[in-house]
């Protein structure tokens, strides 16, 4: 970055680092990491671990100790002028004596919004905002969506061949993808509070939709299968499982009060939700996982499910992991069904395009504006 000092860059990145160690782990709170510096020596470290735990901020202060007097604060995030669970951070900063603060983006919480900057400044403290903002503000892209809007950022990821097919003609998919990108899966499992399949991919593949992590420190996430009718086998793994993790069945009032017993009996939590296009209504689903506190949802579905999630304009994010093969065959599935577009004009491109390698497959992932224009079907 043009004009920054390099050791100010260094000091960032380690920030940057140092608040990635929390994800997946302090929803509904973004990842914050501070690192205190003297002269040319790191003298605290720290990054907020889990929601309700002390911040970033306080725990590098404290790891700097008497240090802290006349140094410099790099952190990812504002610190907060107000009380949540914890008190607010810019109290103990300027009695810490740090002389000058370097933030990489501003606190989009309207609580905060410039408040503890602005406190800062008044103080007397040198503040300067902005270093790696656009790193920043990608880190806590789940944050800064759930603050503005209220509803929880939603990726969509997908694995496909070569030639654009998730399973053979035979309904066949395991595994598209190598080992070392369906343990990336894992970690984006990890990482957000639900995940999100059909009910035609319960019928066909009964996946567990857990967490498995080779240090097997994993966490669970919401699991929501969307099914309209109430089609769930009460025998399915995501209801017979071990895991602590709750499952939600998301239909609608086409669903029979018998069926919708079943489930609740073998474990499920039934949510009848308004319907459109007789299918369950994404506007209402994300509505009611935000109000469980899910900040994030991962979708993990067939090509109708992702067709559906596309056209209703909910997906954020969109993740594809191709790998090196060829299956062929017209009746081969493609990643995203529905009606589709007429015209490339019409198409959805994703912005923001990242690619790397993960093993022998590839990971592309891109920001996605706008809605795709087939019939909602999910």
């Amino acid at each position: 970055m043009a004009g920054r000092p390099e050791a100010d860059l260094q000091y960032m990145r380690e920030a940057l680092a140092l608040a990635r160690r929390g994800r997946g782990r302090t929803s509904p709170n973004p990842m914050v990491g501070a690192v205190v510096v003297k002269g040319s020596t790191v003298v605290g470290r720290g990054f907020h671990a889990r929601a309700g735990g002390p911040h970033a901020e306080v725990i590098a202060l404290n790891e700097a100790g008497e240090q802290a007097q006349g140094a410099t604060l790099y952190v990812t995030l504002e610190p907060c002028s107000h009380f949540g669970r914890t008190p607010p951070c810019v109290g103990r900063v300027i009695q810490a004596g740090i002389r000058r603060v370097v933030v990489a983006m501003e606190d989009p919480n309207p609580k905060v919004s410039g408040g503890g900057i602005r406190r800062l400044r008044r103080a007397g403290l040198a503040v300067e905002v902005g270093l790696l903002e656009e790193e920043a503000r990608r880190l806590n892209e789940v944050f800064i969506k759930h603050i503005a809007t209220g509803r929880p950022f939603v990726v969509l990821k997908t694995a496909l061949t070569l030639d654009g097919k998730i399973a053979t003609r035979t309904g066949h998919s395991r595994w598209v993808t190598g080992a070392q990108a369906r343990a990336v899966v894992h970690r984006l499992r990890d990482e957000h509070d639900a995940i999100l399949v059909g009910v035609g991919t319960v019928l066909k593949d009964d996946p567990r939709l857990t967490v498995r992590l080779e240090d097997g420190n994993g966490k669970d996430p919401v699991r929501v299968i969307l099914d309209s009718r109430g089609r769930t086998p009460s025998q399915a793994r995501v209801l017979t499982g071990t895991s602590a993790a709750p499952t939600l069945i998301a239909t609608t009032k086409e669903a029979r009060l018998e069926e919708v017993e079943r489930l609740k009996r073998a474990g499920a939590e039934v949510l009848i939700l308004p319907a459109h296009g007789g299918r369950v209504s994404w506007e209402s689903l994300l509505e009611e996982l935000a109000a469980r506190g899910c900040t994030s949802l991962l979708i993990e579905g067939g090509a109708e499910v992702n067709a559906s999630a596309l056209a209703a304009g909910v997906v954020d994010k969109a993740i594809f992991f191709f790998s090196p093969k060829i299956v062929g065959g017209k009746g081969a599935p493609g990643p995203v069904g529905g009606t589709g577009v007429e015209k490339m004009s019409q198409a959805l491109r994703l912005e923001k395009i990242r690619v790397r390698c993960i093993g022998e497959d590839f990971m592309v992932e891109g920001y996605v504006g706008g809605k795709l224009g087939c019939s909602p079907d999910s």
